[in-house]
């Protein structure tokens, strides 16, 4: 079942490892459900939560489209993925205040059973930013990092985003060709495992497509529950009507 859920289910969802996997979302694309899948694959996470975020700190004029069209739009995009589900835990704050992705997977973490494992899925593009994030080098303590890494991409690159304080060292289990291990340290000794998913051939991004649906590309972009439910030559930006009958 793809439903939207909040923290107070995420146990519903089962399994002993989740992957919470936030962003805009504005729209999601098949990149979005490739690494997830990959992550899902590698790691055998039971469920992999997909999590519109409500307010971007780093982006303060917010996204394209309203949270509740991006919670739909989402929901159209996993509706064929059995192992993903919708979740509200980084919705909209009741005091507009910012979403910050340490307190989320906080709040997750309070929420699964002790023997739980909670994993946080992101894109090169999320991981590059890291060290702007709110209290970013308790990121991965709080959850293991997963990230998806461009072709090509070395240690050194992946150690250049890493928050300060952070280090990188190759783990005694290196991986496979579709998983490498990793392991952080921070000055206080403590370790936290690192996963990075290889050389991702990612075509598309939601920069690239935001605001425009014409074909052929979108077809070639988005996933086919969420491309047969709007008109070819409709705009994802100005088909609100569209959208508000999803929910």
């Amino acid at each position: 079942m793809n439903e939207p859920c909040d923290g107070r289910r995420i146990a519903f969802f089962g399994g002993s490892r989740v992957a919470f996997f936030g962003g805009s979302f504005d729209p999601p694309h098949l990149g979005h459900l490739a690494i997830a899948r990959a992550a899902q694959a590698a790691l055998g996470l039971d469920t992999v939560l997909f999590a519109p975020v409500g307010a971007q700190p780093l982006k303060p004029r917010g996204s394209t489209a309203a949270f509740t069209h991006r919670l739909a739009m989402t929901r159209l995009a996993i509706a064929d993925e059995q192992d993903f589900a919708l979740s509200l835990a980084d919705a909209p704050q009741p005091s507009g205040a910012p979403n910050y992705t340490l307190e989320t997977l906080l709040a997750l973490r309070a929420e699964l059973p002790p023997e739980s494992e909670l994993f946080c899925l992101m894109g090169a593009d999320s991981f590059a930013a890291l060290r702007r994030w709110h209290r970013a080098a308790e990121i991965p303590f709080a959850a293991a990092l997963i990230v998806a890494s461009r072709p090509g991409e070395s240690l050194i690159d992946l150690e250049a985003a890493l928050p300060t304080g952070l280090t990188l060292e190759a783990a005694p289990e290196r991986g496979t060709n579709e998983l490498h291990r990793y392991t952080l340290r921070n000055p206080a000794g403590e370790q936290a495992p690192f996963y990075l998913l290889p050389n991702l051939e990612i075509e598309i991004s939601a920069s690239e497509i935001a605001g425009r649906c014409t074909p052929p590309t979108s077809q070639r972009c988005f996933p086919l529950p969420f491309w047969s439910t709007f008109a070819p030559t409709a705009s994802i930006a100005t088909c609100p009507a569209q959208i508000e009958g999803l929910g």
